[in-house]
């Protein structure tokens, strides 16, 4: 109202019109007058006075900071006071005052939301209205250390401040380690996996872990990662070596694997503790001390380690054993033999367990005794001579030894030695007659009374009274003694009656021969020694 009745004023006076106190008429007059004074009054018209009084405030656009200095035709052109624009674009068009310069911010604001009327510099900035991209302000503004990217100010800084600033990785064009490198951001820790390729190679931009880990980049050894826990190391069962990794393994997995034994560090043992089957030979010795690392066969052997007992091994299966026609023995093969070779050997009999024939089964020279007793009856281990003989264990005839023993006035006989003789001694000799036609007994008699001739086949005396007494004894035969019967008158025996000597020869009654009459049992004996 007081912006209208000042304006009122000034057209009433320019028009000499008295002022109109009826509401309704005076806003008509004010309207036509308006446009009246606007169509005939420009603002040249008015004077410097006038001018130098005007309240601009009046017009709703109030003057302050370097508008109040400009001359009312820079804005009010052509003297026109009607429609003169009151934005800040409508005048700072570039045409009636200075516009935007090339450089200015693209943005849709006006000037005074940003500057204000004293100075074009020391600008309220509010990035709000900025239709542009960043980069059209920013476009030398990334320092020294940042990140080289593409990406504008606003996907990863806020308007506010730079920092704080939210990243995204997607529109970085440089390497990785152009920032990671522990000094614009974080870079490779101490026990980082020693290697030339970039973060991106493993790692996602969400998260350092869990990665994708690829050997190729790897520029370190092995057990840089694997030696120290960074990564799965050797387990308690693993060889001992100090051979790298990839010297038996592959990057793609720890199996299979390519081994050598080139670079192991521990003993056989500490590998192959399991390796030795149930037939191996027992032994203190590493395996290398008999085997190569190519193969296990063929082996150089040495009896120098070997824990357990000879049979052990030689049993005929793991190693030669004892042939069939080995001494019997319970003895290991060391009590005998030397590791070097079989033979010569030392041999002592006292171990032996089978029979001295066992070996010593065809070493009886011809003119041994013949028996069935073994060597060690009668000899000792140490030499066949002396020996002590039994001849119970002899099995021959007496004449296999004693073929030369008779004395040159032995009795020719072909009967064997122990016919006559003891094993004792040669006399006392005697012989059992035991043949058919032997008449048995006699007693005190020596063999030349009977084999006058000193052979062994004789003739009897009395061919006709063999094999009884009166064979050899018919000269000896006495009628006399002999009698048979006195009655009726004397008769006696003959010689044929009483030819075996030790029948009965009893005395009868008479001569019917019927009635003994005296009983007289045989009175001689070859074993009486006389008749």
């Amino acid at each position: 109202m007081k912006q209208s009745d000042s304006i009122m004023k000034i057209m009433c006076k320019k028009m000499n019109v008295t002022r109109i106190k009826n509401p309704k008429a005076y806003w008509v007059l004010f309207a036509l007058l308006s446009a009246l004074y606007f169509v005939t009054y420009s603002a040249s018209s008015f004077s410097a006075e006038e001018k130098r009084n005007f309240d601009h405030f009046n017009t709703g656009f109030p003057l302050s900071g370097q508008h109040q200095t400009v001359q009312c035709a820079t804005c009010h052109l052509k003297g026109v006071f009607k429609g003169t624009p009151k934005t800040c674009g409508a005048c700072h068009n570039g045409s009636i005052s200075a516009g935007k310069p090339s450089g200015h911010v693209a943005s849709a604001a006006g000037c005074d939301d940003c500057h204000t009327t004293f100075s074009w510099e020391g600008a309220a900035m509010d990035h709000a209205s900025v239709i542009g991209q960043c980069t059209q302000c920013h476009n030398n503004s990334l320092p020294a250390g940042h990140i080289q990217t593409r990406s504008q100010c606003d996907e990863c800084h806020g308007t506010i401040g730079w920092l704080p600033a939210q990243f995204s990785h997607g529109a970085v064009t440089d390497i990785c380690s152009s920032c990671h490198n522990g000094q614009t951001a974080e870079g490779k820790p101490g026990s980082h996996i020693q290697t030339t390729a970039e973060c991106g190679d493993c790692h996602s931009t969400r998260a350092w872990v869990p990665t994708q880990f690829d050997h190729s980049g790897v520029t370190g050894q092995c057990s840089s990662c694997h030696g120290r826990g960074d990564a799965t190391p050797k387990p308690p069962g693993h060889i001992p070596t100090t051979s790298e990794c990839d010297s038996c393994h592959s990057t793609n997995a720890w199996l299979p694997a390519n081994f050598d034994h080139g670079n192991i560090t521990g003993t056989c043992s500490s590998c192959h503790i399991g390796d030795k089957g149930p037939d191996h030979l027992p032994t203190t010795s590493d395996c290398d001390a008999c085997h190569i690392t190519n193969a296990w066969l063929p082996a150089n052997f040495s009896h120098n380690n070997i824990t357990g007992t000879c049979t052990s091994c030689h049993d005929g299966s793991k190693a030669p054993g004892k042939p069939g026609t080995h001494l019997i023995t319970i003895e290991d093969c060391d009590a005998c033999h030397t590791v070097t070779a079989w033979l010569p050997a030392t041999f002592d009999h006292s171990i032996v367990t089978g029979l001295c024939s066992t070996c010593h089964g065809g070493d009886k020279p011809p003119a041994h005794v013949p028996t069935t007793s073994d060597c060690g009856d009668c000899h000792s281990t140490n030499a066949w001579l002396p020996a002590t003989f039994d001849h119970d264990t002899a099995t021959g005839v007496c004449t296999a030894c004693h073929s030369g023993d008779k004395p040159g006035n032995h009795f020719v006989t072909s009967k064997q030695c122990d016919d006559c003789h003891t094993s004792q001694s040669w006399l006392p000799a005697f012989y059992n007659h035991n043949t058919a036609g032997y008449p048995g007994g006699h007693a005190g008699l020596i063999c030349v009374d009977c084999h006058t001739g000193n052979a062994e086949s004789i003739a009897w005396p009395s061919p006709i009274y063999k094999p009884d007494c009166a064979g050899c004894h018919e000269g000896s035969w006495k009628t006399g003694p002999h009698k048979k019967t006195e009655v009726p008158s004397l008769i006696s025996y003959t010689l044929s009656e009483l030819r075996d000597c030790t029948t009965s020869c009893h005395i009868y009654e008479d001569n019917t021969f019927t009635v003994i009459k005296e009983r007289r049992d045989s009175r001689h004996s070859p074993n009486d020694g006389q008749f």
